[in-house]
């Protein structure tokens, strides 16, 4: 079984302290993640001032530096920084700055083409959440990737539940075996899960299900203040997710039915034979 990418959300967990965030990026390389995320946005080029979310977004907006600052302190203890853009001039800075590898497209973007147009046009391997869409949102997106835009590079997409936390009800785990059955004849393509559910269950379940990515909010203590951090593992928490998911993960085999070596050793000595 390949190995699952498992990307520790830091998001805005850090609370706009960059000490924070150092020590999110500890928690997340300690626990085994193979990534850290962070988000980055530029609120006047996302909502106009009259629209509801604008006052709280641009409050939690953090400027460029900041996301420097992070990326050199992942660079220096050797964990991967992301961060997910959210207007094209943050992809930009990212991308063509800070050399991030991967792009990450979280679920308000699922629909903007303009957004994925610039997105494909950087052909970096891409993460693409999927929460809040239906049935024909989830097509067209596959179509304008890989028919229009012609996208060729590795992409995940995420089955996602846009709710913080997550109600198990509400997850749908279901909808891995949907979307991988859409995405089975695409190059490239494999499906992922970003969930916000309350412990680690449910992650665990969607990796033996085929999930090739599993992205989990991260936190320090799930009681400090802030929109994200009651939908998020600790760090103990999450270190137990990373073991549970390696373990499943050996322990998937090849599917083919036969005694494993240790069995071999024994079954003369203990296999009934018909008199």
């Amino acid at each position: 079984m390949p190995r699952t990418f498992i990307i520790a959300e830091a998001g805005i967990n850090h609370n706009k302290d960059i000490e924070f965030a150092f020590e999110l990026c500890n928690a997340a390389k300690n626990a085994g993640a193979d990534a850290v995320k962070f988000q980055t946005w530029v609120t006047d080029l996302i909502y106009t001032k009259d629209n509801p979310r604008y006052k709280m977004l641009k409050e939690l907006e953090m400027p460029f530096d900041f996301f420097r600052e992070i990326k050199k302190y992942c660079d220096d203890i050797g964990i991967m920084f992301l961060s997910t853009p959210d207007d094209i001039e943050s992809l930009n800075f990212l991308i063509d700055e800070l050399k991030m590898p991967i792009i990450k497209v979280g679920s308000a973007n699922l629909i903007n083409k303009p957004f994925l147009k610039a997105v494909i046009n950087k052909n970096n391997p891409v993460i693409l959440s999927t929460g809040m869409g239906n049935e024909q949102e989830f097509l067209w997106a596959l179509w304008l990737i890989h028919s229009e835009l012609k996208f060729k590079n590795k992409i995940a997409y995420l089955h996602c539940v846009s709710c913080y936390p997550t109600d198990y009800f509400e997850v749908n785990l279901n909808c891995i075996s949907t979307l991988k059955k859409w995405v089975n004849n695409i190059p490239n393509a494999s499906i992922g899960f970003s969930d916000h559910t309350i412990g680690i269950e449910i992650p665990i379940a969607a990796v033996v299900m085929g999930a090739s990515v599993i992205e989990k909010h991260l936190t320090i203590n799930r009681n400090l203040p802030g929109p994200d951090h009651k939908a998020s593992l600790e760090p103990k928490e999450f270190k137990a997710m990373v073991t549970a998911i390696r373990h499943v993960e050996e322990a998937m085999g090849d599917g083919i039915k036969r005694p494993c070596l240790r069995e071999i050793e024994i079954r003369d000595m203990v296999r009934i034979k018909e008199v």
